[in-house]
């Protein structure tokens, strides 16, 4: 069971700007309990997302000697990439591709062309160092903007990132706008076609529906769920009303009822709740 914890995706679309000292205190308190891998950071355009603006000095801050959590980093073109190369405490880099066009000019000032050709110049990078590509199917359940969506149209870009090598696809619901059982009929599908492929999730929602749409995609079987704590968040690029991230402890309560010993700490999970949110989100806004 892979579990990607995303403060950075929490983070992005606060508007004031949080220390980055009080970022490197949540962040190493995450790093105790357990994660798979945590999406802490991004190298793109700080006039885009000026909150993570201070990445460089964020990483340089993290103790990394006494967690084996995995850092993922996001970036948006190979420059981006080319920068987080640069440091070797990064293990993943996270690509978002959509299947809307709209959105991917919103959110990489880029055509859905130009950006499949900058996923695989950017995964040969990755593989030339050693570093591992994940992708991002955006807007995966359909979009606001009147794009084209079919489930043909998904399995259509999961098999040109399958053909390029990219074995990490996670499906994104970028405005919560997913059913569970589109959810699970969606994944299940494509668990079937590509079932050496690590296909995983990456949902936002409404709290009433998060533990129904992870319920879905766990009985569908998903084994990678990205989350985020007390599941503040959202895409700034998407909509103006941001749609929240999946609470962490909503995914941990799924799987705890499902039978899955996550051997996460709990009580570190608990001081970095804690944390987040008397020390961040509680905070900025």
């Amino acid at each position: 069971m892979h579990l990607v914890e995303c403060p950075r995706d929490a983070m992005q679309g606060i508007k004031e700007f949080i220390p980055t000292h009080t970022k490197i205190k949540y962040l190493n308190a995450l790093l105790k309990v357990g994660f798979h891998t945590l999406d802490f950071g991004s190298f793109v355009s700080p006039k885009a997302i000026p909150q993570l603006a201070d990445t460089k000095e964020v990483l340089a801050g993290l103790d990394l000697e006494s967690t084996k959590t995995k850092l993922l980093a996001i970036i948006a073109n190979q420059s981006g990439a080319n920068e987080a190369l640069a440091h070797l405490q990064i293990s993943y880099l996270g690509y978002p591709l959509s299947i809307s066009e709209t959105f991917q000019q919103r959110n990489t000032n880029r055509s859905i062309a130009h950006a499949i050709e900058d996923v695989s110049r950017i995964q040969e990078m990755c593989q030339k160092a050693d570093r591992e590509l994940v992708t991002y199917i955006s807007m995966g359940f359909g979009n606001p903007y009147g794009d084209p969506y079919s489930v043909e149209i998904v399995d259509q870009f999961t098999d040109i990132l399958v053909t390029l090598g990219i074995n990490i696809i996670s499906l994104s619901d970028t405005i919560g706008a997913a059913q569970p059982h589109q959810i699970g009929s969606l994944f299940a599908a494509l668990k079937k076609k590509y079932p050496d492929v690590q296909l995983g999730v990456h949902l936002h929602s409404t709290p009433e529906m998060a533990g129904e749409k992870i319920k879905a995609a766990l009985e569908a079987g998903c084994q990678r769920f990205d989350g985020a704590i007390l599941g503040f968040g959202g895409c700034p690029m998407a909509e103006d009303e941001l749609v929240g991230n999946i609470d962490t402890r909503t995914i941990i309560a799924q799987l705890e009822a499902n039978g899955v010993d996550h051997k996460f700490d709990m009580d570190a999970f608990k001081e970095a709740e804690n944390i987040a949110s008397k020390e961040v989100f509680g905070v900025y806004q």
